[in-house]
């Protein structure tokens, strides 16, 4: 009798809620590859205390796009590294491994300023272009240029001399926080561009 009762009541609704759990990204940034003072939490997803972390999958798709946000300010660099970096250093495009936004204005590689962002439109009037505690910062890779993005607003800045399988690469110092977005981006993903995917799940 109660399967029969149980049957008639499935078809108006009765029926038990299955919970949707949502899938984790297992795409985030990775504890094997991480400076000794560097602490990640959140999931994966945000990098604290002093020093480099690394994302766990490289960017092999043709077009890949992520972004960061500072949750809080401080000395910090964004941007794309090997795993041949030394993840010890507190700013990013210190040595011949990494390509990086820093928190000075200039974008690096091997110690050289490859970019300072303009902070003048022409008028002598200074523009704020420095991100600051808040800002989203978008970096998108498609193996010929590096570009990054400030609120998404492209910074015209692009980096060409990106060589080997590179990652998300986080620096941080002097309290910084940031959180690496890896989907459910905060601004539109530049024409063409796609979340960071796994290698297997580009087949």
């Amino acid at each position: 009798m109660f399967c029969c009762l149980r049957g008639c009541l499935d078809g108006l609704g009765f029926a038990p809620a299955v919970p949707h759990i949502p899938r984790e990204n297992p795409i985030q940034l990775d504890t094997a590859y991480m400076g000794y003072e560097v602490v990640i939490v959140k999931g994966g997803q945000r990098v604290c205390g002093s020093g480099g972390a690394l994302g766990n999958a490289p960017l092999v798709q043709s077009k890949s796009y992520f972004e960061v946000k500072i949750q809080q300010g401080g000395a910090w660099a964004v941007g794309l590294a090997t795993r041949q970096t030394n993840l010890s250093l507190t700013q990013g495009g210190m040595d011949e491994h990494c390509w990086a936004l820093c928190s000075d204005n200039a974008i690096r590689y091997n110690k050289q300023e490859q970019y300072r962002l303009n902070t003048s439109n022409g008028t002598n009037t200074n523009v704020d272009i420095q991100p600051c505690e808040g800002d989203i910062i978008g970096v998108s890779y498609d193996h010929i240029q590096l570009k990054f993005y400030l609120n998404g607003k492209e910074l015209e800045c692009p980096v060409t001399n990106v060589k080997g399988t590179v990652y998300p690469g986080l620096y941080v110092d002097d309290g910084a926080i940031l959180d690496i977005i890896l989907e459910n981006f905060n601004f539109p993903i530049p024409a063409g561009f796609e979340k960071i995917m796994l290698e297997q799940s580009l087949l």
